[in-house]
C-alpha cells in the first residue's frame, strides 16, 4: 500500500512540473533501476523497523546499506544546478506567456517549449533524489533510535549480584572450562601433521621474525638512544624536541617486536579459533601497556623538567605505578569480554567474573585521588602564582573529585548487579584520565617545537600558540571520548556528514566548506589590503606633495574600503545568499539607530574627519581643555597625546559638534605673547627699544609680519609691556618664550631697569588689645584701612586660638 501510495505522489510530482511527452519524463535506464533497487531496500528497511526483531549487528549493516544510497542521493541533489539556472534564465528572457486568446510567435512558442522540455528532464532526477534523500534520512534516524534505545536498556539492565556465593561455583567451573578448551584446542593442532609442515616450510620465516622480536624487545631501548643522538645533530639541543621523539621510539619499537611475535605465531597454524581471537587481540593490548607506561614516564619528565615542584620524585612514582596497574585492569576487561563473546557465558558468570576487576579499578582510581599536586596541598599559601599554574591546580581538584565519585560509585552498581553500568563509569574514567594526560603531553612536545623554532625556547608556553594547539587538541579528542562514553562510530560519522552538510540561519545555509571558503578569501582580501595601505603609506604618497594628515586619511580610507570589499569578495565566493536576511538586517538597522546611536555617530564623524579634515595627524588642537598633538583618527575616536606624554581618546563626535582650536591646521606660523613689567619710573622708551631689539634678533620670528611691542598700561604694581611677535613654527612658542625672557632679564640688568614685584603692607588697629590676649583673646584685623603705614610696635604673639573665627572677632 505504500509502495502504491508513493508511486502516485511521484506522477503527481511528474505532472507538476510540466513535462511534454512521457519519454521526457521518464528517467534514465540506469537511474531507474538503481531508484527501484532503493525503493526494495527502503520497503524492507520499513519492514524490519516495524517487526523490531532483528539484532543490532543486521540493523548496523542495514544502516549502513541505507547511507550508502543516501550519499548517492544526496549528490545527486545538487547537479545540473549551473544548467537549471541558465534554462531559467533563458525562459525569463523569452517573458511570460501570453494571457486569454493572446499568441506569441511560433518560433518563439516552439523555443520556450523545448527550454521548459529541457529544464523539466533536469528537474526529474533532482526532485526524486530529494524524496529518496529525506526517505533515507528518516530510516536511519529510526534504526539509530532503536540501537540507542537497546544500549540504553541494557545499560540500565539489572542482573545477577556477583556477591552471591551460589554463583561462585559456575563462574569457577566456566573459566576453567574455557581455559582447558584453549589449552587442548592449541596442543590438538600442534599434534596434526598439516601444523607440522607449516612449521617445517615456514621456520626460517618463524625464527627470523622471532630473532627481529627478540632483538627489538631487548635492544630498542638503546637503538632509540642511539637514535636520539643522530636526531641532536639537527639542532634543537635542550628543547626537549628529541627527548620527546626518543621517548615514543621506545614505544613503537617493541610494539613492532610484539606485532612480529604475533605473525610468527599465525605462521605456524597452531591457533584454532579461540587462540586466533585471543592473538589477534594482543597487539592491542600491547600497546596500552606500552603507552600507559610511556605516559607515566612523561609525566616523570615533566616534573623533572620543573624541578618536581608540583609533584615529589616519590608522588610521580606512585602514579606510574598506577597507571600500569590500570592497563592491566583494562586489559582483563578486554579479557572478560573475549570470554563472553568466544564461550557465551551466562550473566551470573560474567557478572562473577567482572566484579573483582571493577573494584581494583576503583581502588586504583581512589588511590590515585590522593597524588595530591603541591599547589593542592597547600590552598592559599601562594597568592602570586600564574594563572597556568592556578589553571592546573583546578583542573587537578576536579579531576580528583570525579575520580572519587566514579571510584565509589561504580563498586556499589556492580554488588547490586548493574554490571554494564559499572563498567561503563569506570573504565571510561580510566581512558579519560589518560587522554587527558596525553593531551597535555602533546600540547607541551608541540610547544617545544615551537619554542625551538620560534627561539621562545620555554616562554612558548606561555603565549598564543599554546592557548590555540591546545585548542586543537580538546576538538579532536571530542570524538575519541565519545567513543570512550558509548557513543557508535556511526552516530560520530552522522554527526559529521550533517555537519558538513551545513545549518540554515535566517534562510543562509553555513556549511565547514563554504565558511572555510570566506575565511581564506576574506584573509586574503585583508593582507592584500594591509599591503596596499603599506605601500601606499611608505612608497606612493611620501613622494607626492600631499600633507601628512591627507597622507593618512587616504591610507586610512583604503583599508577601510579594502576589507569592506574583502568581506563582500568572500560572501559571494562562499555562495553566501543575504537576500533572505533583507528584513533581520533592516530590523538590526533599526536597532541599531537607538540602541547604539553614539556609536554610529562617533563612525560618521569619523568618515567626515577622514573626508573633510578639519584636523589631521600631527596637527596641535585644543579640544575640551585637552590640548596636544592628533597621533591617530580611527572611524570610532582620535587619540591626542598631551604635552605631557599622555594619550587622551576624544570621540569623534566631539571634534565634529563641538570647538576646536588647531594651532597647525595649514600652516606651522602662530604668534606668541610675551608679557613684560617694569617699575615705575622707568623710561619706556628705552624699555620699547631693548624689547623691540630682543624680538628682532631671535631666528624663530618673522621678519615680515615685524614684531611689535605694545605698552599696555599702568597696573597696580608696574608697567605692563607686551612683545607680539609671529613665528616660522608655533610648536615652539614655549622654547621662544624662555628664550626672550633670558634675553630681556640679561639686557635689563645691564640697563638698570627693575622689574618690580607686588608689595603689601599690613597694617593693625588696636595692637594692645592683641598684646593682652592672654586675658581676653579679642583679636580684630580690619583691612579696610585706607592707608598704608607701618607699625613700630614689639612682635605680637598669637595663639591658634586667635585665628579661630568662632573667636566671637573679625579678621
Amino acid at each position: 500500500m505504500l509502495r502504491q501510495v508513493r508511486l502516485f505522489l511521484a506522477l503527481v510530482i511528474l505532472s507538476l512540473v510540466g513535462f511534454g511527452s512521457i519519454a521526457d519524463a521518464q528517467l534514465s535506464d540506469r537511474q531507474s533501476e538503481y531508484y527501484q533497487t532503493w525503493i526494495r531496500t527502503a520497503d524492507r528497511a520499513e519492514a524490519v523497523i516495524d517487526v523490531n526483531r532483528a539484532s543490532s549487528a543486521a540493523l548496523e549493516n542495514l544502516r549502513s546499506e541505507i547511507n550508502g544510497y543516501r550519499d548517492t542521493f544526496n549528490k545527486s541533489r545538487g547537479e545540473n544546478t549551473e544548467r537549471i539556472e541558465t534554462l531559467e534564465g533563458q525562459l525569463k528572457a523569452l517573458g511570460p506567456k501570453p494571457e486569454g486568446d493572446a499568441t506569441e510567435p511560433e518560433d518563439i512558442a516552439k523555443l520556450r517549449q523545448h527550454l521548459e522540455n529541457q529544464l523539466n528532464s533536469l528537474r526529474v532526477p533532482r526532485i526524486i533524489s530529494e524524496e529518496a534523500y529525506s526517505r533515507a534520512n528518516g530510516l536511519i534516524s529510526e534504526i539509530d533510535q532503536i540501537i540507542r534505545d537497546r544500549q540504553t536498556k541494557e545499560l540500565l539492565e539489572k542482573g545477577p549480584s556477583p556477591i552471591n556465593p551460589a554463583y561462585w561455583a559456575p563462574a569457577w567451573v566456566d573459566v576453567e572450562s574455557a581455559a582447558r578448551s584453549l589449552i587442548n584446542e592449541t596442543v590438538k593442532n600442534m599434534k596434526t601433521d598439516v601444523v607440522r609442515e607449516q612449521i617445517r616450510e615456514r621456520g626460517l620465516v618463524i625464527f627470523i621474525l622471532l630473532g627481529i622480536a627478540t632483538v627489538l624487545l631487548v635492544f630498542g631501548k638503546y637503538w632509540s638512544e642511539k637514535g636520539g643522538e643522530y636526531l641532536r645533530q639537527f639542532g634543537g639541543s635542550g628543547s626537549g624536541v628529541w627527548t620527546f621523539v626518543i621517548s615514543l621510539l621506545r614505544i613503537i619499537l617493541p610494539w613492532i617486536g610484539v606485532l612480529a611475535v604475533v605473525v610468527a605465531l599465525y605462521l605456524t597454524d597452531v591457533l584454532g579459533l579461540r587462540g586466533s581471537l585471543l592473538v589477534d587481540e594482543i597487539p592491542y593490548w600491547a600497546a596500552i601497556v606500552l603507552s600507559y607506561d610511556w605516559i607515566g614516564r612523561q609525566i616523570y619528565l615533566m616534573g623533572a623538567a620543573n624541578n618536581f615542584k608540583r609533584l615529589s620524585v616519590r608522588k610521580i612514582t606512585e602514579l606510574r605505578i598506577y597507571l600500569d596497574l590500570l592497563a592491566i585492569m583494562l586489559i582483563l576487561h578486554e579479557l572478560v569480554k573475549l570470554f563472553e563473546k568466544i564461550e557465551n557465558i551466562s550473566d551470573a558468570t560474567r557478572a562473577v567474573v567482572s566484579f573483582p576487576i571493577i573494584v581494583a579499578t576503583a581502588l586504583l582510581l581512589l588511590r590515585a585521588r590522593h597524588i595530591r599536586t603541591n599547589d593542592v596541598q597547600k590552598e592559599g599559601s601562594e597568592q602570586n602564582t600564574s594563572s597556568r599554574a592556578a589553571g592546573f591546580s583546578q583542573l587537578v581538584e576536579f579531576l580528583r573529585r570525579a575520580l572519587f565519585m566514579l571510584g565509589m560509585a561504580a563498586p556499589f552498581l556492580a554488588l547490586l548487579g548493574y554490571t554494564n553500568a559499572a563498567e561503563a563509569i569506570v573504565f571510561p574514567a580510566v581512558k579519560t584520565l589518560v587522554l587527558i594526560a596525553a593531551l597535555i603531553i602533546f600540547q607541551r612536545f608541540f610547544c617545544q617545537i615551537y619554542g625551538w623554532v620560534s627561539g621562545q625556547g620555554e616562554g612558548a608556553g606561555d603565549s598564543l600558540f599554546a592557548v590555540l594547539i591546545g585548542f586543537a587538541l580538546t576538538i579532536i579528542a571530542l570524538p575519541i571520548l565519545a567513543v570512550y562514553w558509548g557513543a557508535r562510530e556511526a552516530d560520530l560519522l552522522e554527526a559529521w556528514s550533517r555537519l558538513l552538510q551545513g545549518f540554515d540561519i535566517g534562510g543562509v545555509t553555513i556549511s565547514p566548506t563554504n565558511f572555510l571558503t570566506f575565511v581564506a578569501v576574506f584573509a586574503i582580501g585583508y593582507a592584500l589590503t594591509r599591503l596596499l595601505q603599506s605601500g601606499l603609506r611608505n612608497s606612493l604618497l611620501p613622494k607626492t606633495s600631499i600633507d601628512p594628515g591627507g597622507q593618512n586619511a587616504i591610507v586610512s580610507g583604503s583599508g577601510y574600503v579594502g576589507v569592506f570589499l574583502a568581506a563582500l569578495v568572500a560572501i559571494m565566493v562562499a555562495g553566501f545568499d543575504l537576500s533572505s536576511l533583507a528584513i533581520v538586517a533592516g530590523a538590526l538597522s533599526v536597532g541599531i539607530g537607538f540602541g547604539l546611536q553614539t556609536i554610529v555617530s562617533n563612525f560618521v564623524s569619523g568618515i567626515i574627519l577622514l573626508v573633510e579634515r578639519p584636523i589631521s595627524k600631527g596637527d596641535w588642537i585644543d579640544v575640551n581643555g585637552m590640548m596636544g598633538y592628533v597621533r591617530d583618527i580611527s572611524v570610532r575616536s582620535t587619540r591626542i597625546e598631551t604635552f605631557d606624554r599622555t594619550d587622551v581618546i576624544v570621540p569623534n563626535s566631539d571634534l565634529i559638534s563641538g570647538v576646536v582650536t588647531n594651532y597647525t591646521r595649514g600652516n606651522t606660523i602662530g604668534r606668541v605673547i610675551v608679557p613684560v613689567g617694569v617699575a615705575y619710573g622707568t623710561d619706556t622708551k628705552q624699555v620699547e627699544e631693548i624689547l623691540g631689539e630682543v624680538a628682532n634678533t631671535h631666528p624663530m620670528v618673522l621678519a615680515n609680519p615685524a614684531p611689535s611691542v605694545v605698552f599696555q598700561g599702568f597696573g597696580a604694581d608696574s608697567l605692563d609691556f607686551e612683545i607680539r611677535a609671529i613665528l616660522r613654527d608655533v610648536n615652539w612658542v614655549l622654547s621662544v618664550k624662555s628664550d626672550m625672557n633670558h634675553e630681556i632679564n640679561h639686557r635689563f640688568a645691564e640697563a638698570g631697569i627693575e622689574i618690580p614685584f607686588a608689595q603689601r603692607d599690613l597694617w593693625l588697629r588696636n595692637p594692645e588689645v592683641l598684646q593682652s590676649s592672654d586675658n581676653a583673646p579679642e583679636t580684630r584685623l580690619d583691612s579696610a584701612q585706607g592707608q598704608s603705614r607701618r607699625d613700630s610696635t614689639s612682635p605680637i604673639e598669637m595663639k591658634e586660638s586667635d585665628l579661630d573665627p568662632d573667636g566671637g572677632e573679625e579678621f
